[in-house]
C-alpha cells in the first residue's frame, strides 16, 4: 500500500487567540472611565432611531435579540436620551355626564391643567358647604323667605275665609276628620246651631222634627260644596307648590352670585371650549341641587352612608401629567389586562350587587404612555388573556375605551360606557425571531402596525474599538457593583472569554449579561483570596467554577465512558469504525462527547441505510446528511458499474435521538472503511459534514467536540498519537482550554483540519487516497481502488444473484409446463 504521511496540522497558535496586553491602554480598571454608550449594535441603533422618530401610524418597534445582547438596557437608555425633547402630553380627566351618567365625558387639557380643575372643584365644593347654610340662615334671606311665606299664607286664609262664609251661610261647617295618621277637611251640616251628621239628619226626619224635603235639599248642598272644597283644596295646593316654588327661586337667586363667583376663577384659567361647557352644566346642577349644601359641614353626611353626597362634582384625573418632563416613557413589567388598558372598579353591597360610577375608573400603563413611548415584553403581551388582540385594535385605530373585560360577569345596576380616548403611543415589544416570524406570518395586522423590526446581534468584530469598549464595560460593571478593580491580565482573560462566547476569534460577543457574571464572580474569588484586584487566575477559576456548577451530566456520561458502560476505544485500528463527536446542549451547558460510529456493508440494492431513521430516532437534518452521503458514494464509485450495496449505518449506544449533519463525514469514512476492508484508527475522532462532491463543510460546536474527546483521551492517558479532524473552515471558531493547547504544544495532542474526505482517510488509514486516472479506475494500492474494487465486487455478486435466481425462475416454470430448459 502506498503510505500517507504528509498530513496537515495546527499549530498552538492557532487553537486559541490570546488578548495581547498592549491591547488593554490601562494597568486596572480603576483608571479607565466608565461605559455610557451602547456597545456593538450601532446598526440596530439606526433602525431603533428611525422607528422612534417616524411618528406616523404603524410605525412601532419590534425588537429582536438573544437575551443578554442589551435589548432593554439600551431601549432604556436610548428613551431616556429622546424623552426630554419629546412634547408633554395632555392630562386626561372624566367628568359627570349630567345628562347621561352611564356616558362620562372625557377632558384632554394641558399638562397640570386637570390638576388646576380637579383641586378648584373641590375647592369650591368646600366652599359652597360653608357659605351656603350662612347665607341661608343670615337676617336677610330670612326676612325674604318670611315675607313670601307670609304673602302666600294670606292668599290661603282670605280663601279659606271666603269658603267659610259661603258654607255658613248654606247650613254648614267644615270640620278635621282624622284618617289614619292624617286628617281631611270635610263638611258637616248645622242644625239649630249645632254640627250634626247627616245619620242624625235621618233619626230627625223618622222623628218627624224634618222633612225629607229639607235633608235632600242639604244633601244636594252637600254635593254643591264638597265638590267647591275639592276645588278648594287643589288651589290651595298650587299656593303651596308656588310657595316652595318662589322659595327656590330665591335660595338659587340668593346662591348664584355664590356658585358663579366660585366658578370665574377657574372660568379664567381653563378657557377652553370644553371645560367651559362643562362649567356650565356644573352651574346649572349646582342651582339645582341647594339641597346637598344646606346641612352643616360638621354633620358631614358622606361619614353615615359612606357616600360621597357631592360625587356628581367631582374630577376624576385619569392621567396626571403637571410632573412629567418630556415625553413620558412607561416599561410595563406585568402587562395583564388591567395593568395594560385600566379598569373600571366596582364596590359591592351586602345583596352582592355591584356599584360604580366615573370616579372609578383607572387609567393603565397605555394611557400613561399616551404621547410617548410604553415598553412591553413579547412573550408577556401574548401569554395575558385578552392583551394582544387589544392592544393590535387600539394600535390600528388609534382609539381607546377602557372597560373591565371581568365585569360581564357581575350583577350590576350600573354599566359605564366612557367616551373613547384619542390615542398616539409609540409601542417598543422586546422579543426573539421566532416571536416574531410567527406573528409576521401569521398574523395579518402585525406586518402593518409593527413595521419597524430592529435586530440586536449577538457579536461584533474584534478591533482596538471594540476592546477598549469592553475594558469600559468591565469598569461600569465594577462600579454599578463595588467590586474590585481588574488587572490588565484579567481585562484580557474577559476579552478572551467574550471571543470564546461568540465562536469566532475575530468577533466579541455582545452576550454582557454572561460577561457581566463572570466579572461578579471573579471578585467573589478574588475577595476569597485575599486579593485587592482581579487577575487572570480569578477570571479562569470563575469560568471554570461555573461550569462545575452545571455540568453533572457531562461528569456521569465520562464516567460511563471511564467505567467502560459506554464503548469507546482510543487506541487501535478497527474496520467500518470511528469515533465520531456529539454535542449535547442542557441548556446551562454545552459540552462534547464522542460516540461510536459503525457501518457494515454488503450487496443488495438498500443502499445506505440509516438504522436512527427506522428506529424513529433520527432528525430531519441528520437525514438529509445521510442522503448526501448516498449521492457522494455513487457519483464517485458508481459511474461505470452498478451500485449493488447495501449498507448500515448506526450510532452505537444512541437511543435519545440523532440530529445534525456533523457526523455525515465520520458516517462516510466508517463505509469507505468497511468497503475496502481497511481498519480506522480508533486514536482519531471525527467531525464535519460533507456535500455530494466530498467537499467537508463547516459545523458548530467544534470547541466542545475537541475538549469532549481530549477528556476521555486525558482521562485514559495522552498517546501522543490522539487527535481531532475538523473541518478547515473551522480554524477561525477554534478558542480550546489551555490544557488542550498546552498538550498540542507538547506534541501529546493533535488537531487535523480537512478539506475532502480524500484527507480524513488519509490521516485515518496511513495509506493515500489515490486520484483518478484518465481510465476511469484509481491508482492501485491506495484507498479509493480499494473501495472502487469492493464495490465492483459487490456488484459482480450481485449480477451472480441475479442470474441464479433468473435461472431458477425460468426452470420452475418450465417444469411447471413440463419441457426441458435449454441450456446457454
Amino acid at each position: 500500500m502506498k503510505p500517507a504521511n504528509n498530513f496537515s496540522e495546527l499549530r498552538p497558535e492557532q487553537l486559541y487567540w490570546r488578548c495581547p496586553p498592549e491591547a488593554i491602554a490601562y494597568d486596572t480598571t480603576a483608571s479607565c472611565p466608565a461605559c455610557e454608550d451602547i456597545i456593538g449594535q450601532d446598526r440596530a441603533l439606526e433602525s431603533l432611531k428611525t422607528g422612534l422618530e417616524i411618528k406616523s401610524r404603524g410605525y412601532n418597534i419590534f425588537i429582536t435579540g438573544m437575551v443578554g445582547t442589551g435589548r432593554t438596557t439600551t431601549i432604556k437608555q436610548f428613551l431616556e436620551k429622546i424623552r426630554a425633547t419629546g412634547e408633554i402630553p395632555d392630562d386626561l380627566l372624566y367628568v359627570n355626564n349630567f345628562s347621561k351618567p352611564d356616558e362620562p365625558v372625557l377632558l384632554s387639557l394641558p399638562a397640570g391643567r386637570g390638576r388646576l380643575l380637579s383641586d378648584g372643584l373641590d375647592k369650591l365644593i368646600a366652599m359652597l358647604r360653608t357659605n351656603i347654610p350662612e347665607l341661608l340662615k343670615s337676617q336677610y334671606f330670612q326676612e325674604k323667605k318670611q315675607a313670601i311665606l307670609e304673602t302666600q299664607q294670606r292668599k290661603q286664609r282670605e280663601i279659606l275665609q271666603k269658603f267659610d262664609d259661603l258654607v255658613a251661610a248654606e247650613g254648614f261647617t267644615v270640620i278635621q276628620v282624622p284618617v289614619g295618621i292624617f286628617t281631611r277637611p270635610e263638611l258637616i251640616p248645622v242644625v239649630d246651631g249645632q254640627p250634626t251628621p247627616f245619620n242624625k239628619l235621618e233619626t230627625l226626619v223618622r222623628e218627624e222634627k224634618m222633612t225629607r224635603q229639607q235633608l235632600d235639599e242639604l244633601k244636594k248642598k252637600y254635593e254643591q260644596l264638597t265638590e267647591q272644597l275639592e276645588k278648594l283644596i287643589a288651589t290651595l295646593k298650587e299656593i303651596d307648590e308656588e310657595t316652595q316654588g318662589q322659595l327656590k327661586n330665591l335660595e338659587v337667586e340668593a346662591c348664584t352670585p355664590l356658585i358663579k363667583g366660585g366658578l370665574n376663577d377657574l372660568r379664567q384659567k381653563l378657557p377652553f371650549p370644553a371645560v367651559q361647557q362643562y362649567l356650565d352644566e356644573v352651574e346649572k346642577n349646582l342651582a339645582l341641587d341647594l339641597d346637598l349644601f344646606k346641612a352643616s359641614p360638621k354633620e358631614e353626611p358622606e361619614k353615615e352612608t359612606g357616600l360621597d353626597p357631592y360625587l356628581s362634582y367631582r374630577v376624576n384625573l385619569l392621567v396626571d401629567n403637571s410632573e412629567t418632563k418630556g415625553a413620558p416613557v412607561v416599561m410595563e413589567i406585568s402587562p395583564s389586562y388591567p395593568n395594560l388598558f385600566g379598569t373600571i372598579e366596582y364596590s359591592y353591597s351586602r345583596f352582592g350587587v355591584a356599584q360604580t360610577d366615573f370616579t372609578k375608573i383607572k387609567a393603565g400603563s397605555f394611557l400613561k404612555a399616551n404621547g410617548g413611548y410604553l415598553v412591553l415584553n413579547a412573550l408577556d403581551v401574548l401569554t395575558e388573556p385578552g392583551v394582544w388582540p387589544t392592544l393590535l385594535r387600539t394600535l390600528r385605530y388609534q382609539t381607546f375605551e377602557i372597560q373591565n373585560p371581568i365585569s360581564i360577569f357581575a350583577i350590576s345596576t350600573a354599566r359605564l360606557k366612557p367616551e373613547p380616548i384619542k390615542c398616539r403611543v409609540k409601542v417598543i415589544i422586546i422579543g426573539d425571531d421566532y416571536i416574531y416570524n410567527l406573528l409576521y406570518f401569521y398574523d395579518e395586522d402585525f406586518k402593518k402596525i409593527f413595521k419597524v423590526k430592529v435586530e440586536f446581534d449577538s457579536e461584533m468584530e474584534k478591533s482596538q474599538k471594540t476592546i477598549n469598549d469592553y475594558v469600559r464595560f468591565i469598569k461600569k460593571i465594577c462600579d454599578e457593583d463595588g467590586l474590585r478593580p481588574v488587572d490588565r491580565e484579567g481585562i484580557a482573560a474577559i476579552v478572551e472569554f467574550g471571543v470564546k462566547l461568540a465562536g469566532r476569534q475575530k468577533k466579541l460577543s455582545t452576550r454582557f449579561h454572561l460577561v457581566a457574571d463572570i466579572i461578579r464572580e471573579a471578585d467573589y474569588w478574588a475577595r476569597h483570596a485575599g486579593k485587592e484586584v482581579i487577575s487572570r487566575e480569578d477570571v479562569n477559576q470563575a469560568i471554570q467554577e461555573k461550569i462545575e456548577r452545571v455540568n453533572l451530566v457531562e461528569r456521569k456520561i465520562q464516567e460511563m465512558i471511564d467505567e467502560g458502560t459506554i464503548l469507546i476505544d482510543t487506541e487501535g485500528r478497527v474496520v467500518g469504525q470511528v469515533n465520531g463527536l456529539a454535542v449535547y446542549d442542557t441548556g446551562e451547558l454545552a459540552f462534547g462527547k464522542p460516540t461510536r460510529i459503525t457501518a457494515r456493508t454488503s450487496t443488495g440494492r438498500a443502499g445506505v441505510i440509516n438504522i436512527e431513521r427506522e428506529a424513529d430516532l433520527s432528525g430531519r437534518t441528520h437525514n438529509k446528511g445521510v442522503l448526501i452521503l448516498s449521492g457522494y458514494l455513487r457519483g464517485k464509485y458508481a459511474q461505470d458499474k452498478p451500485f449493488a450495496l447495501s449498507a448500515s449505518i448506526a450510532f452505537e449506544q444512541s437511543y435519545s435521538g440523532v440530529d445534525g449533519d456533523s457526523a455525515s463525514a465520520a458516517e462516510a469514512f466508517a463505509i469507505l472503511s468497511s468497503l475496502s476492508g481497511v481498519p480506522l484508527r480508533q486514536d482519531i475522532a471525527v467531525t464535519g459534514s460533507i456535500n455530494q462532491r466530498g467537499e467537508i463543510q463547516p459545523i458548530g460546536g467544534v470547541n466542545e467536540k475537541i475538549e469532549g474527546f481530549f477528556q476521555v483521551c486525558k482521562a485514559r492517558g495522552l498517546t501522543g498519537t490522539q487527535g481531532v479532524i475538523i473541518p478547515h473552515q473551522n480554524i477561525k471558531n477554534l478558542m480550546l482550554k489551555e490544557e488542550v493547547v498546552q498538550a498540542v504544544a507538547q506534541g501529546k495532542f493533535h488537531i487535523y483540519p480537512i478539506k475532502t474526505v480524500d484527507e480524513g482517510m488519509e490521516i485515518l488509514t496511513g495509506i493515500r487516497a489515490g486520484d483518478r486516472l484518465e481510465n476511469g479506475t484509481y491508482e492501485e494500492e491506495t484507498i479509493n481502488s480499494l473501495v472502487d474494487a469492493g464495490i465492483w465486487h459487490l456488484g459482480m455478486a450481485w449480477e451472480e444473484f441475479e442470474d441464479e435466481l433468473l435461472w431458477k425462475h425460468i426452470e420452475k416454470e418450465s417444469g411447471e409446463a413440463g419441457e426441458e430448459p435449454e441450456e446457454g
